[in-house]
């Protein structure tokens, strides 16, 4: 009976929770395994078993022994850690458990406003899809989940004088640091811009911008210093500051990570970025309430992250949960408003399980085949050529590398030298001629594989579907 009363009380929050539920099993099964996985993997097992927090290179012939930026260690500790106790069900775990704490979240943090309009919350719910672009088991799922506790407590100390929340904010800053140094900044960074528009008081047309009081810019000032201490307890220590912003600014290295690559119109494959945004617009110029300055600011912001690279497209998401509910009106909740959201959780569980047989060949992805692998070892190179991509399944099978996905250790060494060499620009002979490589294993779409293939310097050692492994012969170029 009490189960009964308690259901009936609360059907409307149980069945989004059970859709929630049915969207991150959904979600977590358009999985996309890709190279930098397995670097993430070794250097986990790397740390584990010599129970050591690497900032050196330890995985590459040419640049072993130098100093590595291992903002996210902590990660690869954890993603190790999973695999070491789930085999590769692990690719499963981790996304899922990513996506649903981030969903939890968001509904928690905004559960008036999902309940305030169920019709509307249901289309903002499977708005959620554009997160399929990039899900990985990659750091910046964890990154998601301190952006949305950020954009929490910072957005809540702004409507709030009173607010404390806020104090929980160090603490972000602290795991995101050492899970994805790369945007930990942000915690202390939104902190200053809400203070920033807090200055503004003033309407204009359908904007308005209210002052905070003295004792909100107090907090926000002080709990951005305490971010800003917090993200430097870590291995690199007050480097973890400064190394986000060295990544903004190196052309070389973005160039080369797809996911970092500008949302474009050019592209019909980043449309869906374009329909959030512009629904979002929708939302605030036809909402009967005036534009709150912080609003439009968020609004602002989370675009030109969008704009900057398709892995934000979810930042937009995440940032405007918060800001959205706020401009829709109020609609009482029809009849079949459960059973059309249980109903919506069925499809998703349906194809939930038609996705199984799909994640399961995922699972044994590979690039590189195990006979490739097995005669790469055989050959032992010493200063083996790989593209790019191939460099994390290679540091996976213990193989050493000229480059891999860690880009930001490569940018300022040898990726402008890769470039050139891979589609044979500029002098890249007397480049081959400076690194002295033993062996190469090229894509045999690249440049690098036409002029290995005709020339009498080097032979084919072994190929397989777009791969092909070559020797240099006993003499010189």
């Amino acid at each position: 009976m009490k189960i009964r009363k308690f259901v009936k009380k609360h059907k409307y929050i149980l069945s989004f929770l059970i859709l929630l539920i049915a969207l991150s099993f959904f979600m977590t099964f358009l999985f996309q395994k890709e190279s930098d996985y397995f670097w993430h993997v070794k250097a986990g097992e790397y740390m584990f078993k010599n129970n050591l927090l690497l900032n050196k290179d330890v995985f590459s012939w040419f640049m072993k022994g130098k100093y590595w930026m291992s903002h996210e260690w902590a990660f690869d500790y954890l993603i190790y850690l999973l695999k070491y106790l789930f085999g590769n069900l692990h690719l499963f775990i981790y996304p899922f458990i990513c996506i649903f704490s981030l969903l939890m979240i968001l509904f928690f943090t905004n559960k008036d406003g999902y309940l305030k309009n169920i019709i509307f919350s249901l289309f903002w719910i499977i708005s959620f899809l554009i997160f399929c672009v990039y899900i990985q088991a990659r750091p910046h799922l964890i990154s998601f989940c301190f952006l949305a506790l950020t954009i929490y407590f910072t957005y809540d100390l702004f409507k709030n004088e009173n607010s404390k929340k806020i104090y929980f904010l160090p603490l972000v800053a602290f795991f995101w640091s050492n899970f994805h140094g790369g945007s930990s900044n942000l915690s202390y960074l939104f902190c200053l811009g809400f203070l920033v528009v807090g200055l503004f008081k003033f309407e204009f047309s359908k904007i308005e911008a209210k002052r905070i009081n003295k004792k909100q810019i107090f907090k926000y000032l002080i709990v951005s210093i305490l971010c800003m201490c917090m993200i430097c307890i870590n291995s690199h220590g007050v480097k973890m500051l400064v190394y986000p912003y060295q990544n903004i600014f190196d052309n070389t290295m973005i160039n080369f990570i797809s996911e970092w690559q500008p949302t474009t119109l050019s592209n019909v494959s980043h449309y869906p970025y374009f329909s959030l945004i512009v629904f979002i617009f929708f939302i605030l110029i036809f909402s009967k309430k005036k534009i709150r300055l912080i609003d439009l600011a968020l609004f602002g912001v989370s675009i030109i992250f969008g704009l900057k690279s398709i892995r934000f497209w979810g930042y937009t998401y995440i940032i405007m949960t918060y800001v959205v509910f706020s401009y829709v009106s109020k609609r009482k909740p029809d009849k079949g408003s459960c059973m059309m959201l249980v109903g919506l959780s069925v499809v998703l569980f349906t194809l939930f399980i038609g996705q199984i047989p799909r994640m399961t060949k995922e699972f044994q992805k590979s690039v590189i085949s195990d006979e490739m692998i097995s005669i790469i070892k055989e050959e032992n190179p010493q200063k083996l050529y790989n593209m790019y991509d191939y460099g994390g399944e290679l540091i996976f099978n213990e193989i050493e590398v000229f480059v891999d996905g860690r880009a930001d250790l490569y940018s300022k060494a040898n990726l402008n030298d890769y470039d050139n060499i891979s589609m044979l620009k500029g002098d890249y002979i007397k480049l081959i001629n400076k690194y002295d490589f033993d062996y190469f294993l090229v894509m045999k779409k690249y440049p690098i594989n036409t002029y290995l293939k005709y020339s009498d310097l080097y032979q084919e050692i072994y190929s397989e579907k777009d791969i092909v492994f070559y020797k240099k012969k006993n003499s010189t170029i």
